[in-house]
């Protein structure tokens, strides 16, 4: 709230709390000059309209109608916030005239494109009035340049200590709240060191009002407990901050979230540390961090915090709430895990009547965003469904489910520009096996049995480099469920290239008492023609299958007509694109019911393992050549 109708009313009551908080040890005012009622502590006498008019004779301009307002009740003020020690009334505003020549440093160097802002920015120094008389290195100014519609001119604060651009209210009343809530701030910390409680009429409304914020999240209505809860972190009230964070944290904003208060306590530190850790260590990923992590979140440095962040960036932190919403995570974990993230989400919706708080300073399950399987989840329309879902028992209005993320099928990766699948991909679908059983029909060397821990496909990649012989081409496959009864392993641009010559399908050795399709498409590009492969065996025997590269197709075994490549590949003209691949993709989908899931793949964290060779070793008279480049200083 930045305008401010009575004055007289807000002058006095900032006057009489600031006085109040003195008894704690702050520095007495200077004395009162006689100002109005309620106001002499900080105020001063009224100026007279002669004396306003006077002064607007010698600026030339009318002033902007808070600054009026306000020195008609009082003509300056003393403690505006905790730097600005006096303000400027009638006798002593002037022009600033870019004194201190800081017009050279600010907007900085001339853009291109400069934004209104700062061009605003880069005339306010020479143009504005300087309302500062006494401060800690703090300008104030008042800049006629900057209007809006009701004649107000904008306030621009400066001090070279603070390390930041100027920084903007939109009028002298704006300016002014800004400064009472700012000695609000400043009380509660002061008054916190000292050992005493800062209360007043004004802190116990916002209490109250953090109280109702609490209960409106809980009930379901977010926004509005997220405006009182901004109002009041404003003031600094010292629960504020910490149950705003968690909505904001669902909402996708992380920039400043540190859960103030909670961090620390050891009934919320469980669950809020690993959300604070996983930020963490996706911006420092050197592992000598964690001391600067403890000190970023206010926890002892020898405390939990170190634990904590080893076990985020090992992937082994586990959100693991009590009671049936506890039951429901680990349901929906292991939905997730196997790429069936549509189905975890609607799992955790569905529960969320039956999560329950920690304690009074609890609004959501915020510890779903540090859990490595769960967190990819949350996208910022899921976490405004969550926090639009009444939780711990509330009475309110259910929103409206948000639709799967997922489309149906496989025609999806002919799309392009779909996370990690821009390009070429191979996979492996079998029927009638579990995921977690392919390894051992499809691992490296007949060896592999065991998948690694879920993780992106891109820190799969980093963490599993492995020294083999080029022509081994073994592929780094995500792993999951395709649909009822089929398990996927797939590899998104694959290192290799096909080649018709020495490919070997891995889906022949894995179909042995099943049935498996193989499928490795490389779109083309205007210096090479595109590749899609594919073969589907059974019992250990490839049935059919079928290579087109460019206009060029060849087959073999008994392909079914839905599947005929000179139907699905026929020339479309040049700007068909992906569509025969599209064609294939679809065909498939009809005929075997597979899926993958796009959002898992691209944004999830899926179960991986090594697969054999998917090409043979070179034969007698051919060779290969393995280059490896080093990195490093001479």
């Amino acid at each position: 709230m930045a305008d401010i109708d009575d004055w007289h009313s807000f002058l006095a009551q900032w006057s009489q709390e600031w006085e109040d908080a003195q008894d704690g040890g702050a520095p007495a005012a200077p004395a009162p000059e006689n100002g109005p009622a309620g106001t002499d502590t900080l105020g001063f006498p009224p100026a007279s309209e002669e004396r306003i008019l006077a002064l607007e004779e010698r600026l030339g301009h009318r002033l902007p109608p808070s600054y009026r307002a306000f020195v008609a009740v009082s003509d300056g003020w003393r403690h505006a916030g905790g730097f600005v020690w006096r303000l400027a009334g009638t006798g002593e505003v002037r022009w600033h005239e870019d004194a201190e020549g800081l017009s050279e440093y600010f907007p900085g160097e001339p853009d291109d494109e400069p934004t209104p802002e700062d061009a605003l920015l880069a005339g306010m120094w020479s143009r504005s009035l300087q309302l500062d008389v006494e401060s800690d290195g703090v300008y104030v100014l008042l800049d006629p340049g900057d209007t809006d519609g009701d004649g107000e001119w904008a306030v621009y604060t400066y001090a070279s200590w603070r390390a930041s651009p100027p920084e903007r209210h939109p009028s002298f009343g704006a300016f002014m709240r800004d400064m009472y809530q700012e000695f609000h701030r400043l009380e509660v910390d002061r008054s916190s060191r000292e050992g005493r409680e800062f209360a007043n009429a004004t802190t116990r409304a916002l209490d109250e009002a953090v109280e109702a914020a609490r209960r409106d999240a809980l009930a379901g209505r977010y926004e509005r407990a997220s405006a009182a809860l901004a109002e009041a972190v404003a003031y600094g009230r010292p629960r504020a901050q910490g149950l705003r964070d968690q909505i904001r944290r669902f909402l996708g904003e992380t920039y400043m979230v540190y859960f103030p208060g909670l961090a620390a306590d050891p009934l919320y530190a469980p669950e809020i540390l690993p959300v604070l850790a996983a930020e963490h260590a996706r911006h420092h990923r050197d592992e000598t961090h964690a001391l600067s992590f403890a000190r970023s979140v206010g926890v002892p440095a020898d405390g939990p915090a170190d634990d904590v962040l080893r076990r985020v960036r090992a992937g082994t932190c586990r959100y693991a709430p009590e009671g049936p919403f506890g039951l429901a995570v680990e349901e929906a974990r292991e939905q997730a895990r196997w790429g069936d993230t549509d189905a975890a989400w609607r799992t955790l919706r569905g529960a969320l009547d039956a999560w329950r708080p920690l304690g009074p300073d609890h609004l959501a399950p915020v510890g779903l965003c540090a859990d490595p399987v769960l967190g990819p989840l949350l996208t910022v329309e899921r976490g405004r469904e969550l926090l639009a879902t009444p939780r711990a028992g509330r009475q309110g209005e259910t929103p409206v489910p948000s639709g799967d993320l997922d489309p149906p099928g496989l025609a999806w990766l002919a799309d392009g520009e779909q996370g990690v699948f821009r390009a070429s991909y191979r996979f492996v679908l079998v029927e009638s096996v579990e995921p977690a059983a392919l390894p051992g029909l499809l691992g490296a060397d007949g060896t592999t049995t065991v998948l690694n821990e879920p993780m992106t496909l891109w820190d799969a990649r980093m963490r599993l480099r492995e020294n083999s012989s080029s022509w081994e081409d073994r592929a780094l496959t995500a792993v999951g469920r395709a649909g009822r009864g089929w398990s996927f392993a797939v590899e998104p641009g694959p290192g290799g290239r096909f080649s018709e010559k020495r490919f070997v399908s891995p889906g022949t050795a894995a179909s042995r008492g099943t049935r498996a399709v193989t499928v490795w498409c490389e779109p083309g590009d205007p210096h090479r023609p595109g590749v899609f492969q594919l073969s589907v065996a059974r019992d250990g025997v490839e049935q059919y299958g079928f290579t087109v590269r460019g206009e060029e197709v060849t087959g073999q075994g008994a392909i079914p007509d839905v599947l005929d490549p000179h139907r699905l590949f026929q020339e479309d003209g040049p700007a068909s694109g992906r569509l025969g691949e599209r064609r294939a993709l679809e065909a498939l989908t009809a005929l075997f019911g597979v899926r993958l899931p796009r959002f898992a793949l691209a944004h999830g964290r899926l179960h991986s393992f090594r697969t054999r060779p998917w090409n043979r070793a070179p034969g007698p008279g051919e060779g290969y050549m393995t280059v490896r480049v080093v990195h490093g200083t001479p």
